[in-house]
């Protein structure tokens, strides 16, 4: 079954963010001692590159801010819903509201400050774990990519539907990582989360889509695929 390293990878993405809360939590010497010495080495580059800080916050704040990951998350629900694949539809809209949920829980329950600086590039409001940014960008980037057609699927495809180009999974594969790795450096490069913050986003993006991608198709038919 193709969801097999899906789902695994959902187990141990879990796994692992249960350690990195409990370290962050209990304030482990050396992961705070890390996060401190990477995130003041990149804040210096920010004060001293303003032209880098400013395309880092356009990317930040605009090409790859929440709203814009839902805003993209809500136009493929649509289009799934106006083709009639409803399940989806439903599946991609819970990730992102159970996303939302969840690292707005964690972040009151958690409540770490963010890194303070006598010369601030830029600014955000609220506890800082985990990062909303890169946990959004992983499962709305993660949830696209589980839209796209798999080679040999014997699922019909969906009424009015084009085929893709065959150079067209590579390139959202490309997309998706380097949105997903690039609103993490940025977050970290504006100062305004430490870099544990952005792998908890990460791995909790994995655990969510882990979660909403696996066991459909198992009230279909038997010609259907496991997606």
């Amino acid at each position: 079954m193709r969801n097999n390293p899906l789902r695994w990878a959902g187990v141990l993405a879990a796994l692992l963010a249960s350690v990195l809360t409990v370290l962050v939590v209990a304030r482990w010497r050396p992961l705070f001692s890390f996060d401190g010495r990477v995130s003041g080495d990149l804040h210096a580059h920010a004060v001293a590159h303003p032209g880098v800080t400013h395309a880092m916050r356009v990317l930040s704040d605009w090409v790859w801010d929440p709203w814009t990951m839902r805003a993209l998350a809500a136009v493929a629900c649509v289009l799934l819903w106006w083709r009639g694949d409803r399940e989806r539809a439903l599946r991609v809209a819970l990730a992102v509201v159970v996303a939302t949920a969840v690292q707005q829980g964690l972040k009151a329950l958690v409540g770490r400050e963010r890194p303070v600086w006598p010369d601030p590039v830029d600014s955000a409001q609220y506890a800082a774990y985990p990062s909303g940014h890169a946990m959004t960008a992983t499962v709305v980037c993660g949830m696209l990519l589980w839209l796209l057609p798999r080679p040999g699927s014997r699922a019909l495809p969906p009424p009015r539907a084009r085929p893709l180009p065959a150079w067209a999974p590579a390139a959202a594969w490309a997309v998706a990582a380097v949105s997903v790795l690039g609103v993490g450096f940025t977050r970290v490069y504006l100062g305004v989360h430490w870099p544990s913050d952005v792998l908890a986003g990460w791995l909790l993006g994995v655990v969510v889509v882990a979660l909403a991608a696996t066991r459909s198709g198992r009230r279909r038919g038997s010609g259907a695929v496991d997606r």
